[in-house]
């Protein structure tokens, strides 16, 4: 065997003359660390050092759409105090959107654009197993059928900074359909609508119809849209005024996936998410079934998800990754369920995806798209006995001392949002990684119970049903447990990524809990990591357990009960024998090279390696990042990248932060960030690095929520505008090993479609280079440093 096919893929790094070197500009930010952490994360350091929070920034991701819509307004204040007036209003659509320009850079058009060739010839699988229940919506045919379309459009910050839902109610107003169709739309949680129209004080309802767009309740009050008493009152209203045999109902906003639900309303920051246990209690107050349920927005496409909305709809729409930042399509499927209100239920939803999937093609390069439709009556009668048994397959392996393969099996798996650290993961092919039989039966059944499912052409295993399975952090394992007893799901799951995290988490303690690099890179000793013996271990895990010695940042007594029953003798023996042995981490210089040689047992330990480099500018220390740079020697042992040049964007050096490496057949997709001020907003670029774009392009970009004022994940970004200004930030320590502050790095960038990215020399300082390896545990150690000067 290649020694060398036991180990990580490292990039392949594009290396030009010339640049700027790495340079601070200006004074402190105050920003906070902008890199991947703070160094307090939850993994031992080699050299010392632990876990740094994962890659992806201080937050959650938000989308940076450049550019604001103008539009025309023609009177209404739509901040009145009244209550509900009917039909009145009157024609709002010259006011809210009519005469409207696109944003800048966002190409926003009405017409068909998603027609023709662009439409997918993948056929819908109309089956259904036996035993599912009927389907709740009757369709009479013949275009007979009314239709109310509920669009439950919470602005939040996509709104009040980038006009995302005004130019998704453009797409409605611009599609046509006749009286037998209602769409009606629910505005509120945005502290500033582009639209003047719309009240930034107060909810409001609106009808879309004939191109015009109507106000029906001008005063619908002031809960927050993720209350939901707020939701069910909209099901009411619209249930009530606009009587349907077929009701839809889209979320519209920021969504956070199985553990952390739907929304973030910017009006009420305290009133954090809506609860996969909140939307089941607006939904059944609410008192509608409906032929689907869809989410415009991130990562709600979840087992989870699905088996609590079978009791309220026939079907689910929604995406398993963060969506790109123009979010549906509405013209073209509105349109052409106005032609036919008959058209079943499938066939809208393929319309749905269709729409989706191309127009982010067009407009979003580079990101990764995914849009699913899944029959809930299916799902909800197949699904669930087989999760039981692939879940009770997967507690039996780690019983049996086969922890280190369902640890492989998860971190090989298609991960979704991987920089956020939510641990949601492809179901089917987190099943058919496991391996067992019920893990493959598991995967057969979810992919018949997936109707329709589309990605983008970068997106490999994403089968269209998410789960959440812990990995990148245990400290949500509890809350996910919660949420499945309040949704009634089986207790088989739970007890499965509860005996999982307590695994994990036990390795993390046995290799010393949390701690930085910046000890290995200040010289003060080499990894820790594990003793190997059983008795010392058992003792960590007691002290843990006790509530003394809470080593595992981001754990406490408020987050920790899973580990409550954690049989502390058979962990420690467990651990004793699989564990990393950071001391191992020696290197050895020949010449001018160093390499590192470790035993196959202990590669087979390691998950992840990167490259870590920080550069002294003479005053300190800057972070320039992590990158998995490295090569192999025949002997497939490490070695290490010891040239004095770093990542760079038009010949400025800068921070760059390697996040994941997937591969789609042969082509191999490398993703990080930059963080970054684009037109002095806060965000992080996103570059991604393929086959096609080997030297690397930038996909577009993100910014964070740096007060932490949600845990939804935002939709994602789109592509720059030639002329937008780039400044690059850093991280920056000083000698006695603190964090300073974040400063600007390099010169400023005007943004154009000819950017180089290539690495460039660092300059004339000495740059102290360690390596960091994750291990099953997920676990980090980092080297002791290389100095070159």
């Amino acid at each position: 065997m290649d020694p060398k096919q036991n180990r990580p893929q490292g990039r392949r790094k594009n290396v030009t003359s010339g640049g700027n070197g790495a340079h601070r500009r200006g004074d402190g930010l105050g920003t906070g660390p902008v890199g991947s952490g703070s160094y307090t994360g939850g993994s031992t350091g080699g050299g010392g050092g632990m876990k740094r929070a994962a890659a992806g920034g201080g937050g959650l991701s938000l989308l940076v759409i450049i550019g604001i819509i103008l539009f025309k307004f023609m009177g209404g204040s739509g901040a009145g105090g009244g209550t509900s007036n009917g039909g009145g209003g009157g024609n709002l659509l010259g006011s809210l959107l009519g005469g409207g320009s696109a944003p800048s850079g966002f190409d926003f058009s009405t017409e068909d654009t998603a027609s023709g060739s662009t439409t997918s010839d993948a056929a819908v699988d109309t089956s259904v197993a036996t035993g599912s229940r009927e389907k709740r919506t009757v369709i009479k045919g013949n275009n007979e059928d009314v239709v109310t379309i509920m669009v439950y459009m919470c602005g939040t910050d996509l709104e009040s900074k980038y006009g995302m839902a005004s130019s998704d109610m453009q797409e409605m107003s611009a599609a046509s359909y006749g009286d037998n169709v209602n769409v009606i739309v629910f505005t509120g949680g945005c502290s500033k609508w582009k639209s003047t129209g719309i009240s930034n004080k107060v909810n409001q309802v609106y009808q879309i119809k004939n191109g015009q767009v109507g106000r029906l309740v001008e005063d619908a009050g002031t809960k927050a849209m993720t209350d939901p008493n707020n939701l069910s009152w909209f099901i009411k209203y619209c249930a009530q005024n606009f009587p349907a045999n077929r009701n839809e109902l889209i979320l519209w906003d920021h969504g956070g996936g199985s553990v952390t639900g739907y929304g973030y309303d910017e009006k009420n920051k305290s009133s954090g998410s809506m609860s996969l246990a909140g939307v089941n209690q607006a939904l059944k107050s609410g008192g509608v079934k409906f032929d689907f349920i869809g989410f415009d927005a991130c990562l709600m496409a979840t087992a989870e998800t699905a088996l609590m909305l079978n009791e309220h709809a026939d079907y689910l729409i929604a995406s398993e990754e963060t969506e790109p930042g123009i979010g549906w399509y509405y013209t073209n499927w509105l349109t052409k369920l106005g032609s036919n209100t008959s058209m079943s239920t499938l066939d809208i939803g393929k319309n749905i995806v269709d729409d989706f999937v191309s127009e982010c093609a067009k407009k979003c390069r580079g990101q990764k798209t995914t849009l699913s439709v899944i029959d809930l009556a299916e799902f909800s009668n197949t699904v669930p006995k087989d999760l039981n048994a692939f879940a009770k397959s997967v507690s039996a392996k780690i019983s049996k001392d086969e922890y280190k393969d369902i640890s492989n099996a998860r971190y090989s798996t298609r991960e979704f949002a991987e920089s956020t650290r939510i641990d949601q993961v492809d179901l089917v092919n987190l099943a058919e990684n496991v391996g067992t039989p019920e893990g493959k039966a598991l995967a057969d059944t979810l992919k018949k119970a997936v109707k329709y499912n589309r990605t983008s052409t970068n997106m490999t295993n994403a089968y269209g049903v998410s789960i959440y399975f812990p990995y990148q952090r245990t400290s949500y394992v509890d809350t996910a447990c919660n949420t499945y007893n309040q949704i009634g799901m089986d207790s088989e799951y739970s007890k499965c990524i509860k005996q999982f995290a307590k695994l994990e988490t036990g390795g993390q303690i046995a290799a010393g809990g949390s701690g930085s690099p910046l000890s290995s890179l200040f010289g003060l000793g080499g990894s820790s990591g594990s003793s190997g013996s059983s008795d010392m271990i058992g003792s960590l895990l007691s002290s843990f357990l006790g509530g003394g010695g809470r080593s595992i940042t981001g754990l406490d007594d408020s987050n920790t009960s899973f580990m409550q029953d954690t049989d502390v003798e058979d962990t420690a023996e467990y651990l004793s024998t699989h564990y990393f042995d950071a001391s191992k981490l020696v290197w050895e210089k020949q010449n001018d090279s160093y390499t590192m040689k470790l035993s196959e047992d202990q590669w087979s330990m390691v998950h992840k390696l990167d490259l870590n480099m920080f550069y002294d500018d003479g005053e300190g220390y800057i972070d320039l990042g992590l990158d998995n740079i490295y090569d192999w020697t025949e002997d497939g042992d490490l070695l290490a990248d010891t040239e004095k040049n770093w990542l760079s964007i038009n010949g400025n050096v800068v921070a760059y932060y390697h996040t994941d490496t997937t591969t789609s057949g042969d082509d191999t997709i490398i993703t990080g960030y930059v963080p970054a001020f684009l037109n002095g907003e806060r965000v992080n670029l996103i570059i991604v690095f393929n086959n096609a774009n080997p030297n690397g392009f930038i996909a577009g970009a993100s910014t964070d929520y740096v007060n932490g004022e949600t845990n939804a994940v935002a939709k994602n970004l789109t592509e720059l505008n030639n002329g937008d200004k780039l400044d690059f930030i850093c991280d920056y320590y000083d000698y006695d090993m603190n964090y300073q502050d974040s400063y600007m790095i390099g010169e400023q960038v005007t943004y154009s479609d000819n950017m180089t990215i290539s690495n460039t020399s660092v300059g004339d300082g000495a740059c102290h280079i360690l390596y960091r390896f994750s291990d099953i545990y997920n676990q980090d150690y980092w080297t002791e440093p290389i100095v070159i000067k």
